[in-house]
């Protein structure tokens, strides 16, 4: 019996000079996972002008943990570069995935704008949302 290769995601990248379109087909999965957060952080290591990464994900299939894990580490490095992410065109398991873990809206937020004024807005919004003890009102 011949083993199928660990390679079931197929990624087709588009450039243009200031972003990158990852086209996603197949699986991310624990075989996976290294594949996308490898080719994204390529791409933020070679283009220090890019302003924004798409993962155009229609071709999704399965997505495990470690996915959504590959998900949220591009998340970080996009964030620590400049770059903006935006995931595109999700089919509904992404979106099921992203629901039932509770990182729909980290990863699908429309981005702020930068400066003194979308920084102290998004720093209200945190502080907001921020749970409180049930005795802090006592």
């Amino acid at each position: 019996m011949t083993t199928p290769p660990p390679d079931h995601l197929r990624l087709t990248r588009v450039d243009t000079e200031d972003r990158v379109r990852i086209e996603l087909d197949g699986d991310l999965d624990h075989d996976t996972a290294d594949l996308l957060v490898n080719e994204a952080t390529a791409q933020l290591s070679a283009r220090p002008g890019l302003g924004d990464l798409h993962l155009h994900c229609r071709g999704l299939g399965v997505i495990d943990s470690m996915g959504l894990s590959a998900l949220l580490m591009i998340s970080r490095r996009t964030t620590a570069a400049g770059v903006r992410l935006h995931l595109e065109d999700r089919p509904a398991n992404l979106d099921r995935v992203l629901r039932l873990t509770g990182t729909f809206d980290h990863l699908t937020a429309p981005a702020t704008t930068s400066g003194a004024a979308g920084d102290s807005t998004h720093q209200e919004e945190a502080t907001v949302f921020r749970p409180t003890r049930p005795d802090a009102g006592t």
